[in-house]
């Protein structure tokens, strides 16, 4: 899932001066899940900026909405009817969200009350780790589904760098060293011996120096 952490409400109030009605915008999607942007996030941002308005002496309408969705046009078009109301959006979707929101109301100004931070897993409950960067050209068959791209420090693709200790990378005793990672899982499979495989070159304009990506699927295409 995309893995967010929600703004420090410092940095959201210098966007909404002057504005007379903003509309808190959650999505059900990740950020609910990372516990980033949900319904529940949505009413504790709404009910602060109440009361730094308050505190402040504007009246400002803040609303609350929460979408199944804000990268999807079916459920962005819910807003419609109730857009016009507001001056202002702060979306608590991921970047993605955002911005398609964005493209979706053209005449609105959509701010962000997250930072997205990567595709990941849950550790467990409050601790979600990197785990894909969404490369466009997946190696984890040749890598014992231990990615090289998003956890290795360096993006190696053909064993450890000279750096590493213990299993630990160089750039700190908490990080884990991805190709001892890579070495213990091969031999766990018994497949140590492609461990000896050069993997080649990899194809980056698949990946984001490629420029924008899209995936088109004409089978399903309407």
């Amino acid at each position: 899932m995309i893995v967010a952490e929600r703004k420090p409400i410092e940095e959201i109030l210098p966007w909404l001066e002057g504005v007379r009605s903003v509309l808190v915008l959650g999505c059900n999607e990740c950020v609910t899940v990372c516990e980033a942007g949900g319904k529940k996030e949505v009413g504790l941002l709404a009910s602060a900026l109440r009361m730094v308005f308050a505190q402040q002496g504007r009246e400002v309408n803040v609303g609350e909405r929460t979408l199944e969705r804000q990268c999807d046009p079916e459920y962005l078009d819910e807003l419609r009817d109730s857009i016009d109301a507001y001056d202002a959006v702060v979306s608590l979707a991921c970047g993605v969200g955002i911005q398609f929101t964005a493209e979706r109301y053209p005449s609105k100004a959509v701010y962000p009350g997250v930072n997205t931070c990567f595709m990941g897993a849950a550790l467990e409950r409050g601790v979600w780790a990197e785990r894909c960067q969404g490369c466009g050209q997946c190696l984890l068959a040749l890598t014992g589904a231990v990615c090289p791209v998003a956890r290795c420090a360096k993006r190696l693709f053909n064993g450890p760098c000279g750096g590493s200790t213990a299993g630990k990378c160089e750039i700190g005793p908490d990080v884990e060293c991805a190709w001892q990672r890579i070495i213990d899982r091969l031999k766990a499979l018994g497949r140590l011996a492609d461990y000896e495989t050069l993997i080649p070159v990899k194809d980056w304009s698949k990946d984001r120096a490629g420029g924008p990506r899209k995936v088109v699927r004409e089978d399903v295409r309407s």
